[in-house]
């Protein structure tokens, strides 16, 4: 049992993360009450939109739309490549997801895929090399 928490852990985490995107997206950032209401007078509400709407539109790299959001996917694809770590795999993968919600295409579909992937090599791995060869019980195997 708690090695199937273990596993559906970062997955129901990073989903969590994408069901936040997604509400952010439509409750606040698509809605034209929410725009309205913006107008009329500032909430925090209104805050949280700006601050979203700022994520995403800050500029052109190579004719790709990448903002704020798409830099943080990069950086975190960029640091899974180099710690291949469950922490560091679900973080490139929650930002691929929350940067491909969020309007950042490029920057988030490439930290969502090398993240998930990454994800899933670490969780298929399951044992640290140290236990894969035996080293914690002072086994010694013969070399086929």
């Amino acid at each position: 049992m708690k090695r199937t928490i273990t596993l559906l852990l970062p997955w129901l985490l990073a989903l969590v993360v994408g069901a936040a995107a997604v509400m952010l997206r439509h409750g606040l950032v698509e809605s034209t009450d929410v725009a309205r209401v913006c107008e009329a007078s500032p909430l925090f509400a209104c805050k949280v939109r700006h601050l979203a709407v700022m994520g995403f539109i800050t500029g052109n790299v190579f004719g790709w739309q990448i903002g704020v959001f798409g830099w943080v996917a990069i950086i975190a694809t960029l640091l899974v490549l180099w710690r291949i770590r469950l922490a560091t795999a679900w973080l490139a993968t929650a930002a691929g997801l929350f940067a491909v919600v969020l309007y950042c295409f490029v920057p988030g579909a490439l930290a969502l895929l090398i993240g998930s992937l990454r994800m899933v090599r670490v969780q298929a791995a399951g044992t640290s090399p140290v236990d894969h060869h035996g080293g914690a019980q002072r086994e010694i195997h013969a070399q086929p």
